[in-house]
């Protein structure tokens, strides 16, 4: 699988693009801490699928990035999600779909299951309000800082997720307005499921993202690129090439987004919701 830095940046690259499009386009313009809100959603979402690939929970070991990013209680869930996932694999499989020994990389991994918690994420937000909102932005900024910051998170533990989460809900709870429904965050949610699938799908693994549609009689059909092109788990392309892109192509995007920067660099021409 593609690592958890390219995941999570791949996540806040895409949404800031969406967001720069949006506004350039359609005149939908976002202030600073909404721009924020759905970059950090997007960031830790574009790792969430993976919390289908559980450790070692009573030795907190193991598992994907995002199974561990906050210790034995994620690894737990982890453990979960791919029984879940392996069950029902199991319960929707066809003739020709191969055994299976895990859940990893089956329902988290396709389109289907990202409209779900897209959807769902969008109405918990908008139906429970601000302190909705900040209950999943821990989660997620927990998911994101475990992507972007790994080599620290594995030196010192869930604690700085979970610390860095905890700051991060803080802040948000006094920069958000309250009257807002933030439904948006369900569009992060969606998109960065997505970004992490076509992450996975440029590898040699793949992931059968059309389920339940069938091909070829089956309705798990690993999609991805030809082994003599797919691109290699942690790799040199992977760390010098993509990730090196990603991260240039964030820096770009919240330059171009940020209405403060805008006003900066353009002498207050910038146009954004805080205006």
């Amino acid at each position: 699988m593609v690592m958890g830095p390219t995941h999570a940046m791949s996540g806040a690259a895409l949404w800031l693009a969406g967001s720069a499009i949006a506004s350039a386009v359609f005149g939908i313009d976002q202030s600073a801490s909404e721009l924020a809100v759905g970059t950090i959603a997007a960031s830790g979402a574009a790792l969430y699928p993976d919390i289908d690939c559980a450790g070692r929970v009573t030795e907190n070991k193991g598992g994907s990035t995002v199974a561990r990013s906050f210790g034995v209680v994620s690894l737990f869930v982890a453990e979960c999600v791919e029984r879940l996932c392996f069950w029902f694999y199991l319960l929707t499989k066809g003739k020709k779909d191969p055994k299976r020994q895990n859940g990893h990389r089956l329902f988290t991994h396709t389109i289907l299951h990202a409209a779900i918690v897209g959807v769902g994420t969008g109405f918990l937000a908008a139906w429970g309000g601000k302190f909705a909102v900040i209950a999943i932005l821990f989660v997620l900024t927990g998911l994101a800082v475990r992507g972007l910051m790994n080599s620290i998170v594995e030196k010192y533990g869930w604690v700085v997720t979970t610390g860095i989460s905890l700051a991060v809900a803080y802040g948000m709870y006094h920069l958000l307005d309250e009257n807002r429904s933030y439904w948006l965050l369900g569009l992060a949610m969606g998109i960065g499921c997505f970004i992490h699938i076509l992450g996975d799908i440029i590898t040699k693994m793949g992931c059968p993202m059309f389920f339940p549609f069938p091909f070829l009689k089956r309705r798990w059909v690993e999609i991805g690129l030809p082994d003599r092109i797919a691109l290699r788990a942690g790799g040199k392309a992977e760390y010098k090439v993509l990730l090196p892109a990603l991260t240039v192509l964030v820096v770009i995007g919240m330059f171009y987004n940020l209405p403060e920067v805008q006003d900066l660099l353009f002498g207050g021409s910038g146009q954004g919701a805080s205006e």
